[in-house]
């Protein structure tokens, strides 16, 4: 009889995360050291007052069993999967009991949503171990369900003391950890002895900075996507015919395309950070990819690879201003319009546009105007992995270039091929670094519930070195939150994290890119390598190692 479970998966369940020196010896011998609390806005310190002012943490060996346990923990996977979610359940399991071996963990189901509907199932080590080193969140499922009211803050408090909780951890991104964070501030209010711990988990890369070096899942997903690219890039060199314009993800930040792009070599990225930074239009960023397609097929190259991360329309000037024209037309728009066919929505919110808003809009193909009107995200923003960015330079450079060809400008030929890898990173297997990362990030937050420091975010530093040298800590949920406005209200969030132009991983790209864009200089970084020495199994992200390097 076949098996259920491919070759690899049985060869991945013998790895056994590693864990820094310091949690080696046993997780019940952590001890916690204070560090100085971060500076707060009034507007936190007013609306989190049972948890700002804390101390960031730093867990180190200690000498005795922590204050709590037995502990009975609950655990939710919420927002998009991330490569690693089980190994931080499995970590999280194995630290509680060696805590005390009568600990238990429950699993909500389906994200933030089965706390507010109480299902669960119970998580036994032996349920958790089949999971070990896999991708996806199979396990429990997940869910972008927002807990905000003060309806649903009742009932996850009631749900919590109904299943007797002595702590709660989410694993998420920026708007998951914000969750845990109103969650502790409300738990302490109610006088519920539930500690709240977050996780840092997302693919995008873009919840770091204050104490978190990275997020989980970032590592394998851009391993996935610069496989990807780099056999891309090796068919374009080999057929030598056809522009490939590769969309990746990330929408608020352009983490993954750069990451990819210092691992791959195309000849053109994007990163949208310094398109916003320099105020680049669309039609610059034609000008600039035609130019590339230009001079490479008069060097005998009618072929190549552009990245372009998912989020760049939206840093692009008039089309910012285009999506701000459009929520506020979408917001008052009634009527049969709404309910109408594509081509006829697309006219009639056409007219209702100002004058600059219109022009913008109409200069659009038909597919990307309609893109637009797509229905909000639950954050209200445009649904910009549905708009087909690549789709439109293709069309815009295609049109550059039929003029320089009727000039006699334009010396070869110009095919393009679209692409757009995102769920294809989010349950791959995890890398080694992944599932020793997250494998550390579920001991910690055993610690911090076995501690009793609710109202933080487990945090892992020196990720650029050796397991063996990393040290476990955790961050203040208040010391990463700002005030943002959504859907009209101003209201407590955790930033995004977006590439930092003056930083070292832009800057190892920037000083290479211009020799990327006409030499073929492609790297082939090939699959994900479970085995082998540590250059090829053990290395994390390559942003990681550059902002270590620059100290």
């Amino acid at each position: 009889m076949a098996s259920d479970v491919s070759p690899l998966e049985e060869a991945r369940l013998a790895y056994r995360p590693q864990l820094p020196a310091a949690l080696r010896t046993g997780i019940a011998q952590v001890t916690l050291e204070e560090r100085d609390p971060a500076a707060l806005a009034v507007a936190i310190r007013e609306r989190f007052p049972h948890t700002s002012g804390r101390p960031a943490l730093r867990l180190v060996p200690g000498t005795g069993p922590p204050p709590r346990g037995p502990l009975r923990v609950g655990v939710v996977l919420s927002g998009g999967q991330a490569p690693g979610g089980h190994n931080v359940i499995l970590g999280l399991v194995d630290a509680l009991a060696g805590f005390d071996p009568t600990s238990s963990v429950v699993g909500f189901l389906g994200g933030p949503k089965g706390i507010l509907t109480s299902e669960y199932r119970e998580l036994p080590r032996a349920a958790v171990e089949p999971y070990r080193n896999t991708g996806g969140f199979d396990l429990l499922g997940s869910g972008r369900d927002k807990i905000e009211t003060p309806e649903q803050l009742e009932t996850c408090t009631e749900a919590c003391r109904a299943l007797a909780l002595g702590g709660l951890v989410v694993v998420g991104g920026d708007d998951s950890n914000t969750n845990a964070a109103i969650l502790a501030e409300h738990f302490l209010a109610q006088g519920l002895g539930t500690v709240v711990v977050g996780v840092p988990k997302t693919i995008d890369g873009d919840m770091k900075g204050g104490g978190i070096e990275a997020s989980f899942g970032f590592d394998t997903a851009t391993k996935v996507y610069a496989e990807l690219v780099g056999n891309i890039a090796r068919d374009a060199r080999s057929a030598g015919k056809y522009w490939h314009f590769v969309r990746l993800m990330g929408r608020s930040a352009s983490h993954v395309t750069l990451e990819c792009a210092l691992r791959t070599r195309p000849n053109v990225t994007w990163i949208a950070e310094e398109v916003e930074e320099r105020g680049q239009t669309l039609a610059e960023i034609v000008e600039r990819i035609a130019e590339v397609v230009r001079r490479r097929a008069e060097a005998g190259r009618s072929y190549g690879v552009c990245l372009v991360p998912e989020g760049l329309i939206e840093f692009v000037p008039e089309m910012r201003a285009l999506m701000t024209a459009l929520d506020a037309v979408l917001d008052r728009e009634v009527g049969a319009s709404h309910g109408a066919a594509p081509a006829e929505r697309v006219a009639s919110v056409s007219g209702l546009l100002g004058a600059s808003a219109r022009a913008t809009f109409d200069s659009l193909p038909a597919p990307i105007r309609e893109q637009l009107l797509l229905d909000s995200d639950s954050h209200g923003n445009v649904q910009v992995s549905k708009i087909d960015t690549e789709a439109l330079l293709v069309e815009r450079v295609e049109a550059r270039v039929r003029a320089w060809k009727a000039e006699g400008r334009f010396p070869g030929a110009f095919h393009a091929q679209t692409h757009f890898f995102g769920y294809e990173g989010r349950c791959a297997a995890p890398s080694n670094f992944d599932a020793d990362y997250t494998y550390t990030l579920g001991h910690v937050a055993a610690a911090l519930v076995a501690f009793d420091r609710t109202g933080y975010v487990a945090a892992v530093q020196g990720l650029a070195g050796s397991v063996e040298r990393w040290s476990a800590s955790a961050v203040p949920l208040t010391s990463l939150l700002g005030m943002e406005l959504r859907k009209g209200r101003s209201v407590p969030v955790i930033g995004k994290a977006l590439v930092r132009t003056d930083g070292p991983v832009f800057h190892a790209f920037a000083r290479e890119r211009e020799r990327w864009a006409i030499e073929d200089a492609y790297l082939y970084p090939g699959a994900i390598q479970y085995f082998g020495p540590p250059e090829v199994a053990g290395r994390g992200p390559l942003s990681l190692a550059l902002e270590s390097a620059s100290g």
